[in-house]
């Protein structure tokens, strides 16, 4: 019997990349997005079933999962791939924003997994969450989306022990800078020309610009996420981008003050 993947935030970027790379090596694919009536590609797909589910919203994950289960007869690997970014000034960023980010990025994390679970308590099976260089190290201007990244690193590390003895087991990707759109539909705040944060603020995206003309190629991504779904190890976490292996690599070698002093530098701060 064919196995069975559901992925969130499929309209786009690595979403889309990770649905069509599972249905390329044969899997059954519950490709979910908010607006599945404006998808063209994956609906022409076999064994792909295209469905709407908003991470935020209860009634339309429990409604994704129980169809998704009902066409292919089960779930075997769960992608929580659906985020947002908030891009600016902590300070010039408003609370709906702030709680915006948190919903996407952190409950909705949370409430698909819980939504997935007891159908994987029954098959065993995988739970694969997206988290980024940014929920290893904190970078300016995103503080925001740093504190939902640590969240999801916080969460499927700690939930590993409780679903162990079920034979689940969960992974974490943690991408790079990869050009996927992902940064140029990210919510941003007004930034007047009075802030205190303006200079450092336009830095920053100087910077970001520059580290995605590097032009990482996304479909890595997508492999590394088939990878992590099929291979049969223990490992939690999987860092995928030249850029990400670096930086880490230079935050393990340097202090505190170090690092921070090389990213301020890096960022012209």
């Amino acid at each position: 019997m064919k196995k069975t993947v559901l992925i969130t935030g499929a309209s786009q970027g690595f979403g889309k990349l990770i649905a069509k790379k599972f249905q390329k090596e044969g899997w059954n694919v519950i490709a979910t997005m908010r607006t599945p009536e404006k998808e063209t590609e994956l609906t022409q797909l076999e064994n792909v079933l295209v469905n709407r589910l908003d991470v935020t919203n209860q009634e339309s994950i429990t409604k994704a999962v129980a169809e998704g289960i009902e066409h292919f007869g089960k779930i075997d690997v769960l992608v929580n791939n659906a985020g947002f970014g908030l891009q600016g000034p902590f300070m010039d960023s408003s609370e709906a924003m702030i709680r915006k980010q948190m919903d996407v990025n952190v409950y909705g994390v949370l409430n698909v997994t819980k939504a997935v679970l007891p159908n994987l308590e029954k098959e065993g099976g995988t739970i694969i969450n997206f988290s980024s260089i940014a929920g290893l190290v904190g970078l300016p201007h995103t503080s925001v989306y740093n504190a939902t990244k640590y969240a999801v690193e916080g969460f499927t590390e700690g939930l590993q022990y409780e679903l162990n003895p079920l034979g689940i087991k969960l992974k974490l990707i943690q991408p790079g800078a990869f050009n996927t759109g992902f940064v140029a539909a990210m919510d941003r705040p007004d930034v007047s020309e009075e802030s205190a944060y303006k200079s450092g603020w336009e830095a920053t995206v100087a910077q970001i610009e520059s580290m995605l003309s590097a032009g990482q190629d996304p479909q890595e991504v997508a492999d590394i996420t088939f990878l992590a779904a099929t291979d049969g190890e223990e490992r939690l976490r999987y860092l995928v981008g030249n850029d990400a292996k670096q930086m880490m690599e230079g935050r393990k070698q340097m202090n505190d003050v170090e690092f921070k002093s090389m990213l301020m530098e890096s960022f012209n701060l």
